[in-house]
């Protein structure tokens, strides 16, 4: 029988007002994704030297290139699954450590399979903390904040990317590539002893683990009585069972759309960025010019990742999903008619138009892939939850690998013509409608109980 006042951290979290750990938590979480994004993005900064170091093309660096990619999908999975059975917070150390130390380890590469094999591993390190750090933040919050920071902590890798893009160039002047690596590394070592110091595995997660004294320690960082804490239970919950793993039965919905919306909203995200220089580059664009689109694309990829969190807790998962949807394909139909009928030295006002529909694509697909990070929190159980933003991480990979390796033979089997490439990219923004339906998990408007 359950002690007079027992609730849950969940029900007790939504009653406090947010103190100032759970603001240090979502911090340091934040800080971990910028890391993950500084350490990951390092090498195309900086390849232009490395490829002349080597003494290689540009075809057979794109192994390393790519590298990191595939290890970040394998580690997103497992870090989550490590996550899901030692805590948030050391899997949160040992993830930082893997990358920290991998990344010092590429600056003594001599060849580019020498640099994907460090890769792959710092990419393990990676995924391992995007799961981690989501699945930790979101533990610290009520309800009421929990779609819109988590929302704000998916653009923690992209402003990673950001600052070492300012920041690598001129390490790499004054040290050299292997230098900025060195540099960018050790930093990354000081986040493991911040993360042990600092970071608690919520109470949540310790009473699913049966850890109830650790659970009411933990409670008290936050909660201003020593109420009993009761385990949550959630609805993917097996009857009678303390803890399922991701890949059961009764995920099998929310498996099935999570993995097709986050590999179609990856794919059409990683074919824009990638190959837009491209195929504007043969429509009339100069680089400088088709560049400077990706960099739009860039920006608007931000604000649509936190506008998708405002919007999700005010009408719910579903709601945005299908506008989002049927915006992009409607985005993408546009973008397609407008460089298909580019003449061949293109007006600035003809310009203007094409970066306006990549920056609002890249504002819808980026505020997709910041819904599906909300979903997962809210669909997967306590005792997978890690494991489960894992998964979709991996199925977001596959998606991006997807269209990084083939959209260059979409475009070449277009003889000239976008539409194959753009045809792809809407069967895509197509299977997120149909993910919509079979996702059996959304998150409900602000004011619906789930």
């Amino acid at each position: 029988m359950a002690a007079p006042g027992a609730t849950t951290f969940g029900e007790a979290l939504s009653r406090a007002p947010m103190r100032a750990f759970q603001w240090v938590t979502v911090a340091i979480c934040m800080l971990v994704l910028v890391s993950d994004g500084i350490d990951m993005q390092l090498l195309g900064i900086v390849a232009p030297l490395v490829i002349k170091d080597f003494g290689v093309d540009k075809g057979t660096f794109g192994i390393a290139m790519s590298a990191a990619l595939v290890g970040f999908g394998l580690g997103a999975w497992g870090g989550g699954w490590l996550g899901d059975r030692i805590g948030r917070r050391f899997t949160l150390a040992l993830a930082a450590l893997v990358f920290a130390l991998a990344t010092v380890a590429a600056s003594q590469a001599d060849g580019v399979w020498h640099m994907a094999l460090w890769r792959v591993l710092g990419g393990l390190g990676f995924g391992a903390a995007y799961s981690n750090a989501l699945a930790m933040a979101s533990e610290w919050l009520p309800d009421r904040l929990r779609p819109v920071t988590i929302s704000t902590l998916s653009v923690g890798t992209p402003i990673g990317g950001t600052v070492v893009g300012w920041l690598g160039p001129t390490l790499a002047a004054d040290y050299g590539w292997r230098g900025a690596f060195v540099a960018f590394g050790i930093a990354t070592l000081l986040l493991v002893i911040i993360i042990l110091a600092t970071l608690r595995d919520s109470p949540s997660y310790l009473l699913a683990r049966g850890k109830t004294e650790a659970a009411r320690r933990a409670a008290r960082h936050v909660l201003a009585e020593d109420v009993p804490l009761l385990p949550e239970r959630h609805e993917g919950d097996a009857a009678g069972l303390p803890a399922i793993g991701v890949l059961h039965r009764t995920n099998l919905r929310l498996n099935i759309g999570v993995g097709t919306a986050f590999a179609a909203f990856a794919g059409v995200a990683y074919g824009i960025l990638n190959w837009s220089t491209t195929f504007l580059t043969a429509s009339g664009f100069t680089l400088a010019q088709a560049g400077g689109a990706v960099s739009v694309g860039g920006i608007t990829s931000m604000a649509g990742s936190v506008l998708a969190g405002m919007l999700t807790r005010r009408f719910g998962s579903r709601r945005v999903m299908t506008v989002m949807s049927v915006t992009l394909l409607t985005l993408l139909v546009a973008l397609a008619f407008v460089v298909e009928t580019l003449p061949d030295a293109p007006t600035a006002a003809e310009r203007l138009t094409v970066v306006t529909l990549i920056g609002a694509a890249a504002a819808v697909f980026s505020g997709g892939i910041a819904i599906m990070y909300v979903i997962m929190i809210f669909g997967y159980p306590q005792s997978c939850r890690s494991a489960g933003i894992g998964f979709g991480i991996f199925m977001s990979r596959v998606g991006a690998i997807s269209a990084s390796g083939f959209g260059g033979a979409l475009l070449d089997f277009g003889q000239g013509s976008t539409i194959p490439f753009f045809a792809t990219l809407c069967a895509c923004s197509v299977l997120v409608l149909a993910a919509v339906v079979i996702i059996d998990r959304h998150v409900p408007p602000a004011g619906v109980s789930s």
